[in-house]
Parts: C-alpha cells; structure tokens; sequence
C-alpha cells in the first residue's frame, strides 16, 4: 500500500493552511508523505470538491473534509495500513 496521503486544495485557501499544519505531524510521524492539489488546475475535481476544501483522501478512496482533527487524520491513515 502507498502510504500518501492526498489533500485537495485551492490558491488563497487559509483553510488549506492550517490543515496542511495540523496534517504533516501526523504524517511525518508515520511515515506517509503528503501530494497536494490544486483543485483550481482541474474542472472536474472544482466541480467536485468546490467549497469543501481542504479534503484529505487516503489511498482507499476514503476522505474527510475540513474541519477535520489530528485524531481524525490519524484514523483516516490507520484505516489504510
């Protein structure tokens, strides 16, 4: 399994900050590495996730949308190793 962990972003997004903040502890601790992306890049993925970012996905297809904990990173990433 592919431990990265995938957050759907925007550009000016503040949100996406303090979620790319509160999510890199976490991953560094386990191990996983973060793939960022701007869904401002891709009309199907604006069309999607729009107003709900920052998303996180895991390799499972799972995904949580903020506001989201460190606790719940953590499960979302647990769940997929």
């Amino acid at each position: 399994m592919n431990h990265i962990l995938t957050l759907y972003t925007g550009s000016h997004c503040h949100l996406c900050d303090q979620a790319k903040n509160l999510i890199y502890p976490v991953l560094q601790e386990a191990g996983w590495t973060l793939k960022e992306v701007n869904i401002d890049d891709h009309d199907d993925l604006k069309q999607r996730y729009g107003i709900r970012i920052p998303v996180m996905a895991a390799p499972d297809g799972k995904e949580k949308g903020w506001p989201f904990t460190q606790g719940q990173v953590k499960q979302l990433i647990a769940a997929d190793e």
